[in-house]
């Protein structure tokens, strides 16, 4: 998520939301299901040092304003990159990252270049892209300003989802054809009334039984559609904070949403609108700038990225404290160590060797039914 959205928003808080949805939100979602640790054929490709106490496994990053992608062990390693050192990017400003669903492909959506392109992960190359480079627009291969592009492997061919932000729209796109095959939202128009029209949708993260937790950053809510596009339960967000970015799943059925304000917050809330965490710090190392994606781990910790203080980040909820960075706090960089904007991650869990044909597992957000 770029500053250059905030700009244009007027945000409404949760009264514009109010008039057009007040679902009453029913029982929380299944936990993913994770399964044992895997391996594949081409070991030689890895060389990941382990987990640790603070980091269980590889974080994959997006580097937006230096147009590469890290994956760097907890050790503070980069252990790939694309492009490759002394390669150009094909990349431009490069949002949110995430592995596809057998770990051989990584997803980004170019937030503010209007593309969505699939890389290989052995070979490093850009073998899929929808949009035209640079050009905003609504009508058929056209985006403006993508958010969160998900891979999906199903029984008719691979799908994309992405939050088409100023479209107003969440699409649902065919690998193959490059065809929308189904929209949530109404093109260009915003208004916080979904599944008819959304209010700057920024957010569609996997649910369980094909469903998507999506999230509107001008009705500062999140809520859950089910397979078919319909609301299933709406959760507005604190007042006090605004400009919510990525709500997602933790395992155990809450949601886990960063605000994009400095300085920043992230918070855990249940789907009745109770918070069970926070962390909002106004001074000093801990302060966040402008975050816009925060993940639950299997330990528990929340990994973060601090996109305008230039790092990564994961904290310890226990203590509210800051257990591991990468990048150097508000100090841009392209050395090993330094990031610019990092704007995305993933998590790469231990037993996984991304590239092989693993099978599909072992995801945040692996849920039952949604073809991860």
């Amino acid at each position: 998520m770029n500053s250059a959205w905030l700009k244009v928003l007027s945000f409404t808080g949760t009264a514009a939301f109010a008039a057009g949805c007040g679902l009453t939100p029913q029982a929380s979602p299944k936990p993913p299901t994770h399964h044992q640790r895997v391996t594949t054929s081409q070991p030689k490709l890895w060389r990941s040092a382990g987990p640790t106490a603070a980091l269980p496994g590889d974080v994959l990053i997006a580097d937006s304003h230096n147009n590469r992608i890290l994956l760097v062990n907890p050790q503070k390693q980069i252990i790939w990159q694309y492009p490759a050192p002394g390669h150009p990017s094909a990349l431009h400003d490069n949002d949110d990252v995430f592995f596809g669903p057998h770990w051989d492909e990584i997803i980004t959506n170019q937030e503010g270049y209007n593309m969505v392109s699939i890389i290989n992960f052995n070979t490093r190359k850009i073998v899929w892209s929808y949009g035209h480079p640079g050009m905003p627009g609504s009508a058929q291969g056209y985006l403006h300003t993508p958010d969160d592009a998900f891979l999906y492997q199903t029984p008719h061919g691979d799908q994309i989802t992405v939050a088409d932000i100023r479209n107003q729209r969440i699409l649902f796109i065919n690998r193959a054809t490059k065809r929308i095959s189904k929209q949530y939202g109404q093109t260009g128009v915003m208004a916080a009334n979904p599944p008819t029209t959304f209010a700057a949708p920024n957010g569609d993260f996997p649910a369980p039984h094909g469903g998507m937790l999506v999230t509107q950053i001008d009705g500062n809510d999140a809520l859950l559609l089910n397979k078919q596009g319909h609301v299933q339960w709406t959760v507005h967000f604190p007042q006090q904070f605004y400009y919510p970015s990525d709500a997602n799943f933790t395992a155990h059925g809450n949601i886990i949403v960063a605000f994009y304000t400095d300085p920043g917050a992230v918070i855990k809330i249940s789907p009745t609108g109770k918070v069970l965490w926070q962390y909002y710090v106004t001074s000093g190392s801990g302060m966040l700038n402008q975050p816009s994606l925060a993940v639950e781990l299997p330990n528990g910790n929340v990994l973060l990225n601090d996109d305008h203080n230039d790092r990564v980040i994961v904290i310890n909820p226990k203590t509210n404290k800051i257990v591991w960075q990468y990048g150097h706090t508000g100090v841009p960089g392209t050395a090993p160590g330094y990031l610019n904007v990092p704007d995305g991650l993933d998590f790469l869990p231990p037993g996984i060797v991304p590239g092989g044909k693993n099978p599909i597992s072992n995801h945040l957000w692996s849920y039952p039914g949604n073809g991860l």
